[in-house]
């Protein structure tokens, strides 16, 4: 609400200078251009100032562990260095009384190719069973609503070197070599050749690749731009941790895919698909592996579990209930096209459906920590009727199949949507 807040205000003072200052044509379409690049910059995360970029994830998050999380970060731009860049943040937490950071910074070594080499320093928190794509740093979302229900986290303290590349326009690709300190914030230990680690250390390689075939870019001047985001899009990344390697405990490697579809109808209707897979061998911590992402509190009401639903998380499914070694996802949704009932009423009904499936080796190797395994494979259904009001609708999931539970009511999550387009 913060951000909406901020951007409403920029708005507002753009509209009450244009109502007080005479103005000719050429003027006017200046400032709808630098309007129009303000906001650009907004819904790309971050908020511009001559040095420095805001990045606006920072301002406001909430989660179980943290409670309220606000802080300040963000990255140099062209007005500081068109060479060189500072990547920082400075955050807190208000449930758990600790501050975390990062100090970070690079140096451009080909204009051209978009080629940087990047270091940083970290010290922050991380949730158990994620998975990120290095190359996902591009992407912003304003709201993610899956970070309100969130409590499994482990503590890192990560010294990092990466380089980014860009092979082609549709190609781009960043390797990071990282050394992390490692500390769950529950009680679990990962048990090794008779050696139960409840605190311990990595050393990893990281290739990660992202190409959007279809995506089309022009120049404007120097710059190239993408003119038409095309799909599919394709994510691969490769990570290998190395034992002994700076006093490193575990030898472990993974592979992640992720495929993201989009088909557009002639009713101005479209589906989406999100195909991810992950692979996880070796001695695996349950800080490295999946949990397919849950979006349910454990609760036992379902006014009590009512909470914002996600983008591609599973609603029924509760969080820390199900962890994999090796996992697939599916999640295909179809937007109708909006209902026309007013000017500033036009409700969307969205159906969908996901499927999960994985399995896990040496379960007895993760002790402290009760969960189970997706070997039958998970399913739940659902629909959403979305920007019922300022961008918020209502989802209701249904989880049938294999997992489903005894108890009706614990097979039906019903929560808000947020939705919202600059």
């Amino acid at each position: 609400m913060l951000k909406h807040c901020l951007i409403l205000s920029i708005l507002l003072f753009s509209l009450s200078l244009s109502a007080q200052t005479p103005k000719d044509s050429t003027v006017v379409v200046q400032d709808s251009t630098k309007s129009d690049l303000l906001l650009k910059q907004i819904g790309n995360g971050f908020f511009p100032t001559q040095f420095w970029n805001f990045d606006l994830r920072y301002l406001v998050k909430f989660n179980q562990y943290e409670g309220l999380r606000t802080g300040l970060g963000g990255v140099t731009n062209a007005g500081f260095s068109e060479k060189y860049r500072i990547d920082s943040y400075v955050v807190y937490g208000f449930k758990d009384h600790r501050f975390k950071y990062k100090i970070g910074g690079g140096a451009r070594l080909n204009k051209d190719t978009k080629t940087w080499l990047n270091f940083s320093y970290t010290d922050d928190l991380e949730e158990t069973g994620s998975s990120k794509f290095l190359t996902d740093a591009r992407f912003f979302s304003f709201f993610e609503p899956r970070l309100l229900n969130i409590d499994l986290f482990h503590k890192h303290i990560t010294s990092a070197l990466s380089l980014e590349h860009q092979i082609t326009p549709n190609l781009t690709t960043e390797t990071q070599l990282a050394i992390s300190n490692i500390r769950p914030t529950y009680s679990y230990s990962y048990v090794l050749d008779d050696k139960a680690y409840d605190a311990f250390e990595t050393s990893t390689a990281k290739v990660s690749l992202q190409w959007s075939p279809f995506n089309t870019y022009d120049y404007k001047g120097d710059n190239l731009v993408e003119t038409y985001s095309g799909y599919p899009k394709f994510s691969l990344q490769y990570t290998k941790s190395f034992k002994s390697v700076f006093d490193a405990d575990f030898n472990f490697s993974k592979i992640d895919f992720r495929t993201i579809h989009k088909i557009t109808h002639k009713n101005t209707s479209y589906t989406t698909g999100v195909l991810s897979l992950g692979l996880a061998q070796g001695d695996t911590p349950i800080t490295h592996l999946y949990h397919a992402y849950p979006n349910n509190i454990n609760k036992e009401t379902i006014l009590n579990r009512f909470s914002v639903a996600g983008i591609n998380s599973f609603e029924t499914m509760f969080f820390n209930e199900f962890f994999s070694d090796r996992f697939t996802s599916l999640v295909a949704k179809h937007y109708f096209k909006p209902f026309a009932i007013a000017k500033h009423f036009n409700p969307q009904l969205v159906l969908i459906s996901r499927f999960a499936i994985g399995n896990m080796n040496h379960i007895s190797r993760h002790q402290n920590l009760s969960f189970g395994t997706l070997k039958h494979g998970y399913t739940e259904t659902g629909l959403e009727i979305n920007k019922l009001l300022l961008g918020f609708g209502l989802s209701l999931t249904y989880r049938y199949g294999a997992y489903h539970l005894p108890e009706f009511n614990d097979n039906i999550a019903l929560k808000f949507t947020f939705n919202i387009t600059l």
